[in-house]
């Protein structure tokens, strides 16, 4: 039975319309296709009801955000002149509007990829309307690249139009097998451009107000104002008090209501404070400024709330353009900008797309359960990280989510069917059985959302006066989603659920700094209400540069029991046995995770422990642990000489080597140390003859001798300190000696540093003979005055060598 017509010959002639034949043809060809259109040419409402009218099954528009997609269904109603339900409905999380009559149905991008992991085929389903896709959100980019995988395996039948605002669509043209474009182009007035930068010192709230009374004065018409969040909208609506204008905000979490208000014009000049929903996904109606903040929040990793989050940046050039782009759909307009114009050449081209700066551990669970946990096989715009993808893997694998091999487990399933990230979907399911379902929920809802306050107990007690908040409606649908036990409120439970790795013990009696599971130190800021408790369940913690420790923004009161119970597999029980210090320490230890729960010393430790444990003191610490004589230090020294002008076998003495080698010289000496003063007491010049090879040994003599005899007779010691052969020796000792000794077999010349009577160097030489005949007669002529008692001859060569002065004649 064919499906009634829509009534669309009557609907508004907004510039889409112009192409609505093009964008059929094309889909009827191809399968698909991708619409260019900037915003207000009609596209997110016109295009799906010109879908619905041209083909039977359901149209399914997938909106990024929950806002836009209830406001895309609500006016498509209106143009049909009937309630949203009825031919048009919209689902979004924690809120549906369907029935059996509904032809269009718009959805958050993040529900219809649970529908397809449930139903891959979509079935009732004709044509699905990827919107503003040029935004590239996490989910959205997901979606495409199952859609596309569901296309190639499933339904071949099934169409897909994409969406963008701006004209970057060749790469998801080839994504949709080189899918024709279709352009849309709308009459756009012109823009004048002014730059309000703040002044020195001024908060960008403050240079915001500014601008916008300069807007109200110098145009006709309502105010868009853009800005990054809620809490800036706040701060901005505090500071304008304009008679005859009202301020409203608008962004998604405001009841509905209070968003339609923003969306509707109203008897009264308006100025319009919104987040970046209203750059292209809504129309507000009656603009003729705009009013640009130059911030947008962008999804990062929250390293405070240990879950995906918000970071303030600054815009892109494309996104700049599109807010601009907002003051001149009715007539010409303005646009002020709160940067400096010469900035303005320094913002992104695009927006950085979410998967490569997201934390990836809700898209690591969506691939599993499309049974790809690496992605591999899927058409991706950007892959996701490795790096980032593994991470999210892991923190599944430690939540039960998936198996060792990767693929979802039961487990991972239920997680993934609430809708939350992972850390609170394992709080949720696991928090329900611990202290009721709506127990459970309220910690859930509040972890999602974010506090003002530290203490979460009283965090919830501040809520409880809200009965129709958006938390305690949230709380609800949690409450929902579970089967709990009786309910036993306790926050830490379920905060520590989410997060194990942040429970938390004190580190000393009266001290703020606690020490976390995962290793990290926190304090808490004063006035905080929970510095009493020795334990803590940490839900929030800032990394903030400067300070010794992070500052915990939101926890609960916990104590050891609990922390035992909820997080048993970071309890661990082991022999621990240390030398440091001089001193080794020998003890059994249970832990949770980095903190200390209880130790007692281990009265007969295992040897071989112990021998390890001095052994790596020693690498810790350096060879200075050991008593180094003179003795010890020569014969290194030679041996180090040795290992470099002889090679092998001859062994390496330096530190690195002596202490990866310390089980062959130092035992059995090192089996039996216990202190400090047990490793002084070794003989270090006894231990390194261990190392002497065998039989080269009986050369060592030979090679690097101690002490080398001079003409007089005199044994004098060589030293070996700075690698070379050196021999101080006085001079008159030497006449007669016409050749260079030589250490190493010949190799090495002996380093000849030749003193005066006084024991002072008179002259360096490696070349005996040259000195006699080149340098000596100048040294001669020098010392001989100095020193008139000893001899000086005129030919070294033939003199006879002399220890001390000239005989006096008699």
């Amino acid at each position: 039975m064919p499906v009634a017509r829509l009534v669309t010959a009557e609907l508004p002639a907004l510039p889409v319309r112009e192409v609505l034949g093009d964008l059929d043809a094309a889909l009827g060809r191809h399968g698909s296709a991708v619409l260019v259109a900037p915003p207000g040419t009609g596209k997110t409402t016109l295009v799906p009801l010109a879908l619905a009218d041209a083909a039977e099954g359901r149209v399914v528009v997938a909106e990024p955000r929950r806002l836009a997609a209830r406001a895309a269904a609500s006016r498509m109603a209106a143009l049909l002149g009937e309630p949203v339900g009825g031919t048009v409905g919209y689902a979004v999380r924690g809120d549906r509007r369907t029935s059996n009559r509904t032809r269009i149905e718009v959805v958050t991008t993040g529900l219809l990829v649970r529908r397809l992991q449930h139903d891959p085929e979509l079935p009732g389903v004709s044509t699905v309307l990827l919107d503003e896709c040029h935004e590239r959100h996490l989910d959205a980019d997901l979606l495409l690249a199952l859609l596309l995988d569901v296309r190639e395996g499933l339904r071949e039948d099934l169409r897909l139009l994409a969406t963008s605002a701006t004209v970057a669509a060749d790469r998801l043209a080839a994504l949709l097998g080189d899918a024709p474009v279709v352009t849309a182009h709308a009459t756009s007035h012109p823009v004048d451009i002014a730059y309000h930068p703040p002044s020195r010192g001024e908060r960008i709230e403050a240079c915001f107000a500014r601008a916008v009374r300069t807007a109200l004065s110098e145009t006709e018409g309502d105010v868009l104002g853009f800005l990054p969040g809620a809490a800036e909208i706040a701060r901005v609506s505090a500071l304008l008090d304009v008679p005859g204008v009202d301020v409203l905000p608008l962004h998604g979490r405001l009841s509905a209501v209070r968003q339609d208000a923003a969306l509707t014009e109203g008897p009264r000049r308006r100025v319009v404070l919104a987040t970046a929903v209203a750059e292209s996904s809504l129309t507000v109606p009656g603009v003729r400024a705009v009013v640009d903040s130059g911030l947008a929040r962008v999804p990062r990793v929250d390293h405070r709330r240990g879950l995906p989050g918000l970071a303030t940046v600054r815009v892109s050039a494309a996104v700049a353009d599109q807010r601009a782009g907002r003051a001149g759909r009715l007539g010409p307009g303005t646009v002020y900008r709160c940067w400096p114009a010469h900035e303005h050449a320094s913002l992104p081209a695009y927006p950085e797309p979410e998967i490569r700066t997201a934390e990836l551990s809700r898209l690591a669970l969506e691939l599993a359960r499309w049974s790809t946990p690496d992605g591999s096989g899927l058409s991706w715009w950007d892959p996701p990280p490795e790096g980032a993808l593994a991470a999210g893997s892991r923190l599944l694998h430690t939540l039960g989510a998936v198996a060792e091999d990767g693929t979802v487990t039961e487990r991972g399933t239920r997680m993934a069917a609430l809708g939350l990230h992972p850390r609170l979907a394992r709080a949720l399911l696991d928090g329900a059985a611990e202290v009721g379902a709506r127990s459970a929920a309220e910690v859930v809802a509040l972890l999602d959302e974010g506090a003002r306050l530290t203490d979460v107990e009283a965090e919830l007690r501040s809520r409880a006066g809200e009965p129709n908040g958006r938390l305690r409606k949230e709380v609800r649908r949690l409450a929902g989603l579970v089967e709990g036990g009786r309910e036993a409120p306790d926050p830490a439970a379920v905060v520590a659920l989410a997060h194990p790795e942040r429970l938390a013990r004190r580190r000393g009696e009266g001290s703020n700094v606690y020490l976390m599971a995962g290793g990290t130190a926190a304090e808490l800021p004063p006035g905080s209400g929970l510095g009493e408790s020795e334990w803590l369940a940490v839900a929030e913690a800032t990394r903030e540069p400067g300070r010794a420790h992070g500052v915990i923004r939101l926890a609960a009161r916990a104590d050891e029991a609990l922390a035992t119970r909820i997080a048993a597999n970071l309890v661990t029980e082991s022999e621990e046995i240390t030398f440091a210090g001089g001193e080794l320490v020998a003890r059994s230890v249970r832990r949770l995770g980095a903190i200390t729960l209880a130790e007692r010393p281990l009265p007969e430790p295992d040897p071989a422990r112990v021998r390890e444990a001095v052994r790596e003191g020693l690498r810790r610490e350096g060879l200075g642990l050991l008593s180094w004589p003179a003795e010890a230090v020569r014969l290194r020294q030679r041996l180090a000489f040795l290992h470099e002008h002889v090679g092998a076998p001859w062994p390496d003495t330096g530190d690195e080597a002596l202490l990866s080698r310390s089980g062959d010289w130092l035992e059995p000496e090192l089996s039996a140390v216990r202190t400090g003063a047990d490793l002084a007491r070794i003989d270090t010049a006894a231990a390194l003859r261990r190392l002497l090879p065998w039989p080269e040994a009986s050369r060592l003599d030979e090679l690097a001798p101690d002490r080398i005899e001079v003409p007089t007779g005199s044994r004098i010691r060589v030293d070996y300190a700075s690698g070379e052969p050196v021999l101080a020796v006085k001079l008159q000792e030497t006449f007669g000696w016409l050749a260079t000794p030589r250490v190493a077999g010949g190799r090495v010349p002996v380093v000849l540093h030749l003193l005066s009577p006084a024991g002072r160097p008179a002259a360096v030489t490696a070349d005996l003979e040259s000195f006699w005949r080149n340098g000596y007669p100048g040294v001669r002529a020098e010392l001989r005055g100095r020193y008139p008692k000893h001899p000086w001859p005129e030919d070294p060569f033939t003199a006879e060598p002399a220890r001390g002065a000239k005989r006096r004649a008699r």
